[in-house]
């Protein structure tokens, strides 16, 4: 069912790409889902597992260098990454398309940088992590037309989650 989920996702990130480049008619056309200035802070040690084919987990990964932030990104077939969501206790209702490891958070999905620079800042001890379940669009790597408000889902290691933030 997961491996399902996740492809479904994958299908909507290309999806939601090809929409956005037939709407503006050029890649150039788009801009940043985060229009406003990022502050930049030290590099934290970041890794981001993700799948060769999907262009919005790369897009999101240009976001976050752009932010400041120190991302390797480990390529995987589709059967190992599936592994990875579940290792890093992300609940399944909150697994997306690519998950990174940065500091000691857990981060799911198209999250934005200032949402995760305030984790990293606030850091709370009982949180795993944060996710953009669903594939926002909107979100960094998800631009596009008709862009609505979204959760940023942080959960804890016995499955529980709760708002953290909303863009």
């Amino acid at each position: 069912m997961i491996t399902i989920m996740i492809r479904l996702k994958q299908a909507t990130c290309l999806a939601a790409a090809v929409l956005a480049l037939g709407v503006s008619g050029s890649a150039q056309a788009q801009k940043p889902a985060a229009a406003k200035t990022v502050q930049k802070a030290a590099p934290v040690a970041a890794k981001v597992y993700l799948t060769p084919t999907c262009g919005c987990c790369s897009k999101w990964v240009d976001h976050m260098k752009a932010a400041g932030f120190d991302l390797v990104r480990e390529m995987m077939p589709q059967a190992e990454y599936e592994k990875v969501a579940p290792r890093q206790k992300v609940p399944a209702r909150l697994q997306s398309c690519h998950t990174a490891v940065i500091g000691k958070y857990v981060i799911e999905g198209h999250v934005p940088a200032d949402v995760v620079r305030q984790l990293l800042k606030e850091a709370p001890a009982a949180v795993v992590g944060l996710s953009a379940p669903n594939m926002p669009i909107g979100s960094p790597g998800m631009e596009g037309p008709g862009a609505k408000p979204y959760p940023i889902m942080a959960f804890k290691a016995d499955g529980s989650s709760y708002e953290y933030a909303r863009r």
